[in-house]
């Protein structure tokens, strides 16, 4: 007995057999990813960005290879080249001390590649809007006895997110969008998960139209989630013309 032909509703439905569940599992791992990816370049990007502004040399030289070559390879080989051919050296060494070997887990390989690349950009955008702070203040605060920490938590920092903002919202979007690119190692996200639901059900434009809107819904409320930040660190400063919005 042949079977209804499923309605849009019916593929999209949370419950089996649609597969709006797995399209919305996939776009709460695709967040998770972005998120935790974006706090490690966060942190990297805040540590190359006043390494590269510091008195040391090597340091420097360090960092500015860094930058250069991480953003120079794409991301889609790192993340080959760290779970397989990484994985395998690994293994290979631990038996050469007669010692098991381990599978690395998709999930953190993929936040710890983005995070990695990530924050050879967040270097850059970091650093320009240190520098982008007046001079007069640092020298300010350095007269008030003001120790780095200090200076870097009472001044530096609140003078330097205005200007950071938009950069760390554009890098945040591309982290969205590349965290598809995980799919290569087999963890499941929004874009794998889309052609999984298209491959089963062949109706592959419905489901690739829910998963660009999905991606549309997702980076509205990043956008207005910016906007509310730049308000919250804009406080008492001319506002600008437009805010992240195009």
């Amino acid at each position: 007995m042949a079977t209804a032909p499923q309605g849009i509703f019916d593929l999209l439905s949370p419950y089996p057999p649609g597969w709006g569940g797995v399209l919305l599992t996939g776009a709460a791992s695709t967040v998770a990813i972005s998120a935790g990816a974006f706090l490690i370049g966060l942190v990297l990007g805040t540590g190359g960005a006043l390494g590269k502004l510091s008195g040391s040399r090597p340091l420097r030289l360090l960092l500015q290879f860094y930058t250069i070559a991480i953003r120079a390879v794409p991301e889609l080989i790192l993340i080959v080249g760290l779970y397989y051919a990484g994985m395998d050296g690994l293994n290979r060494l631990l038996a050469l001390f007669n010692l098991p070997g381990f599978e690395l887990n998709g999930f953190a390989v993929a936040i710890a590649v983005l995070g990695f690349v990530q924050g050879a950009y967040m270097t850059e955008v970091l650093r320009g809007a240190i520098l982008a702070i007046p001079v007069g203040q640092i020298e300010a605060a350095k007269a008030f006895g003001m120790g780095p920490g200090l200076r870097f938590r009472r001044i530096v920092l609140p003078a330097l997110l205005p200007n950071a903002l938009p950069g760390l919202a554009n890098l945040w979007m591309s982290i969205m969008k590349d965290s598809a690119l995980i799919a290569v190692v087999g963890y499941q996200e929004l874009a794998l998960a889309t052609r999984l639901a298209g491959a089963s059900t062949k109706h592959y434009f419905i489901f690739f139209m829910a998963s660009a809107l999905i991606y549309l819904a997702l980076t509205l409320i990043s956008n207005a989630l910016f906007n509310l930040i730049e308000k919250r660190v804009r406080r008492g400063q001319p506002k600008p013309a437009g805010g992240f919005a195009p």
